[in-house]
């Protein structure tokens, strides 16, 4: 295996689990967030965002866009190669319908809501607009992702299988 492949399927394997993370989020957590009061909700979800600063989390969501910039950079070093191109495109996908959007949309509403008193009107009415805003671009940082994932596979297998 060449360093290209070795990156990409890292790629492919952070962008899948990336995935799989906010999938979960969009299917149950937010949903079972949201029959909370909104105190409660509040104050879990502020847990989630602080918890979720670790070492596990922080090296496939900063190490995956990482690596992504590497690939795709090499895919157009290497660009006549067969896959390349897919590559590309999974890269810069993942980039900005993960890490962007979660940069731009996501933190910005933790921030708010972390701010925020629970107990407040405030607080309820921002948790109420936070459920829907954040579980949407969550929902875009799920798919996103794992359209990347896909792309990735393709990608790898263009380069084993250039066909005719």
């Amino acid at each position: 295996m060449n360093l290209v492949t070795i990156i990409t399927v890292l790629c492919a394997l952070g962008a899948g689990l990336t995935a799989g993370i906010f999938y979960a989020f969009s299917t149950f957590v937010m949903a079972a967030l949201a029959r909370l009061p909104p105190p409660e909700g509040i104050a879990a979800m502020n847990a989630i965002n602080v918890t979720v600063i670790n070492p596990w989390f922080m090296a496939v969501f900063m190490g995956t866009p990482l690596l992504c910039v590497v690939v795709a950079v090499l895919a157009v070093l290497n660009w006549s190669t067969p896959g390349s191109a897919t590559i590309l495109i999974a890269a810069l996908l993942y980039v900005a319908g993960s890490f962007v959007v979660t940069m731009i949309f996501n933190v910005p509403l933790n921030d708010a809501l972390a701010a925020v008193s629970p107990t407040s009107p405030e607080g309820a009415a921002l948790w109420t607009r936070y459920l829907s805003d954040w579980t949407f671009w969550n929902h875009v940082r799920t798919a996103v992702p794992l359209l990347a994932t896909v792309l990735f596979i393709v990608g790898l297998l263009l380069q084993r299988n250039p066909g005719p």
